[in-house]
């Protein structure tokens, strides 16, 4: 008897993964071709996984949650299609508190980073590759960049060339929230309109 009830159950949450694949890889503007090179499962196999024909494995689901840089819960436990709402997933780094805000790997990717309240840090200025944007939401944010040591407020932004050493915390201990704009191969962000 529990068996049955736990197979309906199994059997839904199954059926609705296809849906959610072939939600994902039209959000990410991805063809058939390229998931099966991107994953090496083969074109018919994800099309059928796609319309439900093929129940989806753990050998299928792990490659297809790495393409698609999502937890595996995510494939087969995501809000169904339809939910206006955006699942973020914060993380913390170095008692940071960093929300992704895009969810298409590659390209440019949006963060809201978050300092709580605390003691100043010292200064350890890092450099890797790739172009960076900041800008402050709320609060004193400081930033060494190279042999600058700047204090940015609210509305203040800043770019550069993240192979210039940099690092940036809080100016005065109190919080600080700002927003960020990462291109690892170096993009620059394409600014359709200026006022005149």
């Amino acid at each position: 008897m529990g068996d049955s009830g736990m197979g309906s159950g199994t059997d839904a949450v199954l059926a609705a993964v296809g849906p959610r694949l072939r939600a994902l890889r039209l959000a990410r503007d991805m063809t058939l071709s390229a998931l099966a090179e991107a994953t090496g499962i083969s074109l018919s196999t994800l099309s059928r996984l796609e319309s439900g024909q093929r129940r989806p494995n753990l050998e299928l689901l792990l490659p297809l949650a790495r393409a698609y840089q999502v937890p595996l819960d995510e494939l087969v436990g995501a809000p169904a299609t339809g939910d206006p709402r955006v699942h973020l997933r914060p993380i913390t780094v170095r008692g940071m508190t960093i929300v992704p805000l895009t969810r298409k790997p590659g390209g440019i990717q949006a963060y809201k980073h978050i300092l709580p309240a605390g003691p100043l840090d010292q200064p350890h200025p890092q450099v890797h590759e790739g172009y960076e944007w900041l800008y402050v939401l709320n609060g004193k944010l400081r930033m060494v960049l190279g042999s600058q040591d700047l204090v940015l407020g609210a509305g203040e932004a800043v770019e550069f060339d993240t192979r210039v050493p940099h690092w940036f915390g809080r100016a005065d201990g109190k919080a600080v929230e700002f927003l960020s704009l990462f291109g690892t191969q170096g993009e620059r962000m394409h600014v359709r309109a200026k006022p005149t």
